[in-house]
């Protein structure tokens, strides 16, 4: 690996790659975001400028039995196409996993089985000259040895410490086999150093330790954990030998480049006043208790966060280092922002004479059920530089990852241009004042929101309010416009906003909403083709984003199955044809314009839906009467939201498919939600649409589905958050999961992977 001052700083990547165990079951991330299957995705990491790739060799997947048995033929591939594209691996051989099933972390053999296998994948690969024999090996032995989530399942102090000690020692048994036979190699540890702070002096003891247990893997790597360490005597008392310590000071293995993994919310803080917080975050250490929660959600200041992180790292060891991980599981502007304010830091770092090398674009291709710190499979996922939730073909064939707008800004930051991105230009949500989730301790400290404006049309409207408030909370500044600032089938008034507004984008929610009032009302014309049409071909003309919608209303629910985005549509009534259109001119005016189908609305902001207006009636005891010949897939308004500004920012442009997985009639719909919020079902009275007074004919069957991206949660999960949002009265929290905010304890913090700890 170069010096930081013969190099520019660089930009290297990696797949999620964890292989955890929990219980007799193995979590492979590399099989679920399908890197495990395509070669190209190296082609793709290249494409960017990448120039390391943090490369997943992992003992579970290459030899889960006896090491004579090894499978090679998956890396044997990938080692020689990334040689074919001039891009050096970081070999991983244990990413937060705990080895094959003949042994574990506590298992005092592992260290020397670790080291066998290291042996082997040097010896078949002698030219590798970076490695990472252990991820993270603070933060595995703490979620397997101290918290209980990962195998084997250790809940105390001893088994911490012996976990830690066993990668520790498995790490310098594994360099010493690696050296043998390239005596060049480098080890590249990597870990989180998240910063403990605390309300009180009570607390301040815990606070110590906790961020002097941070350091323990470079401390023990490097030779420091003597008996002057302010942690010998914890390590002792909880089963470290005094041998094995000092073996380590006296044969150190430091790392040649220290990895600091950089998570938004690492920074912990303790607080004893229980009253503050919900009883689900009260713990404690066995002599005081307290909570710990994310530090940005309760402290005014902002503190340092990584880039004090990598100056005390600095400060401690003088050694070379690297963000060896970026990753947000947020919407896209915030995950963007993230990655570029840490490229920005690590710039600055570099011209403050720190020896930074790189920082590494984690997640590539997203991650799946960090929200419970992959202790569940929930198929919760988080695109990275590339979205793989389209899946593979019906034939199996893998799909094809679809690059968000992070893959052109890593390749931005690579070749040293200036980001283009609008999105930019404001602050994080780790910056501003909606990142408190309690009572703010001390000043605050926050950015207003800054940048171009989004103009949003159909001030009057659900959707057009929903993409409001969302945007608030997203940091996305906007203008809601009403029909007199800006009439979109009036192309004088068109031109006057934007040229007034300079927005980045539009998104046009105006139009005529009545299906059954289209049918005779010539109107509907004008605001649902005309208009759209219009303000497509300004837009076009001013390179704005533009986005607009259809409807499921298209196609004639002959197919009997869901509709994807390539089927032909085949409108029933005036309505649909109306939409079709409008797609049409849509994109003929405006080929990068972003057209949005969706179908069924229902949310918290609107009480004028289907599912509330049922709701209430239900409550007061009245029969609810629904179509039972008519399909559909509800659409959980604030899903549609966040799904598609992300694909506005991505730049995505065509036909996309947004509606909640699942299909149902107009009745079971009904009864879903009664069930869903134990009420009666009975009351739900099924009927033939022809009955309800329908005016236009509706498709039977007319359920969406996508074959570009499953960007949708289910329909019973928008169902779920719609009846907690109704029930709270305080739905500017719905959307909370987007800041990486959590109802839960922090045991299921994904961001930060932290969780209340035991001194």
């Amino acid at each position: 690996m170069t010096g930081r001052r013969t190099t520019p700083l660089q930009l290297w990547a990696g797949p999620e790659c964890t292989v955890n165990r929990v219980g007799d079951r193995f979590f492979d991330q590399i099989e679920r975001n399908g890197f495990a299957h395509r070669l190209d995705d190296l082609d793709r990491l290249a494409g960017l400028g990448v120039r390391r790739i943090r490369f997943p060799l992992l003992w579970e997947r290459t030899a889960p039995g006896a090491l004579e048995d090894a499978d090679w033929r998956w890396a044997d591939q990938r080692m020689a196409r990334m040689a074919d594209l001039g891009v050096a691996p970081i070999v991983g051989l244990l990413h937060h996993g705990s080895g094959p099933r003949h042994t574990h972390l506590l298992d005092p053999d592992f260290p020397r089985l670790l080291a066998a296998y290291a042996c082997a994948v040097a010896q078949r690969y002698p030219q590798v000259d970076a490695w990472t024999p252990v991820n993270e090996p603070l933060t595995t032995a703490r979620f397997a040895g101290l918290y209980g989530h990962w195998y084997p399942h250790g809940r105390d102090d001893a088994a911490f410490v012996r976990a830690l000690l066993g990668e520790i020692q498995g790490t310098v048994a594994a360099m010493r086999a690696v050296r043998e036979v390239n005596p060049r190699a480098q080890l590249v540890q990597t870990d989180d150093l998240g910063f403990t702070t605390c309300n009180s002096p009570r607390l301040q003891y815990q606070a110590d330790f906790e961020n002097v247990r941070r350091w323990l893997s470079f401390d023990l790597l490097c030779g420091k954990v003597d008996r002057g360490h302010p942690l010998w005597g914890y390590l002792v008392r909880n089963g470290a030998s005094e041998e094995e310590l000092l073996a380590l000071v006296q044969a150190p293995c430091p790392p040649d480049l220290l990895g600091i993994n950089a998570y938004v919310t690492s920074e912990r803080f303790l607080d004893d006043r229980l009253e503050r917080y919900p009883e689900a975050l009260h713990g404690g250490n066995g002599r005081d208790r307290y909570v710990d929660v994310e530090t940005l959600r309760i402290h005014g200041a902002h503190l340092g966060g990584f880039r004090a992180r990598l100056r005390e790292a600095w400060e401690r060891y003088r050694l070379p280092m690297a963000v060896t991980e970026v990753h947000l599981g947020c919407s896209r502007e915030e995950q963007l922002r993230w990655l570029h304010q840490t490229w920005a830091c690590a710039q600055a770092l570099r011209e403050e004479g720190l020896d930074l090398r790189a920082v590494t674009v984690w997640a590539a291709f997203g991650t799946y059920d960090w929200d419970s710190l992959v202790t569940r499979d929930a198929g919760h996922y988080e695109p990275g530089l590339w979205d793989v939730s389209a899946g593979p073909a019906a034939d199996g064939t893998p799909a094809t990852p679809r690059p968000t707008a992070l893959a052109r800004l890593a390749r931005q930051l690579a070749a040293g241009q200036a980001p283009d991105s609008p999105v930019l230009a404001g602050p994080g949500w780790w910056q501003r004042e909606l990142r408190l989730a309690y009572p703010c301790h001390g000043e605050l400290q926050a950015l207003p929101v800054t940048g171009r404006p989004l103009l949003i049309t159909g001030a009057t409207g659900t959707l057009g309010r929903a993409y409001a408030r969302l945007c608030e909370l997203r940091g996305l500044p906007y203008r809601l416009l009403s029909r007199a600032e800006m009439d979109i089938g009036d192309p004088a008034s068109v031109e006057a906003a934007l040229e007034r507004w300079q927005p980045w984008a539009v998104v046009n929610t105006a139009g005529f909403v009545r299906v059954d009032d289209a049918e005779h009302e010539p109107r509907h014309w004008r605001d649902n083709v005309h208009g759209p049409a219009v303000l497509a071909a300004a837009c076009a003309r001013r390179g704005v984003r533009h986005m607009g919608f259809s409807s499921d209303l298209v196609f004639d629910g002959r197919k009997g199955s869901a509709y994807v985005e390539s089927d032909v549509p085949a409108p029933l009534n005036a309505y649909g044809r109306s939409k079709l259109e409008a797609e049409r001119r849509m994109l003929v005016q405006d080929p990068a314009a972003l057209v949005i189908r969706t179908a069924a609305f229902f949310g918290p902001w609107d009480r004028h839906n289907f599912v509330t207006l049922a709701l209430e009636a239900l409550q007061r005891g009245e029969p609810w009467r629904a179509a039972s010949d008519q399909f559909v897939s509800p659409t959980y308004v604030p899903d549609l939201v966040q799904a598609s500004l992300d694909l506005l920012i991505d730049g995505e442009r065509g036909i996309w498919h947004l509606a909640n997985r699942g299909a149902v009639s107009w009745a079971g719909f009904a009864q879903l939600a009664a069930q869903a919020a134990g009420l009666p079902t009975g009351l739900v009275q099924p009927c033939p649409g022809a009955e309800l007074g329908q005016v236009a004919p509706r498709p039977r069957y007319a359920p969406l589905a996508s074959e570009r991206g499953q960007l949708m949660p289910a329909l019973e999960s928008g169902l779920e958050r719609y009846l907690s949002a109704l029930a709270s009265s305080q739905t500017l929290a719905e959307p909370a999961r987007t800041l990486g905010c959590t109802d839960e304890p922090p045991l299921l913090d994904a961001l930060s992977r932290s969780t209340a700890e035991t001194a």
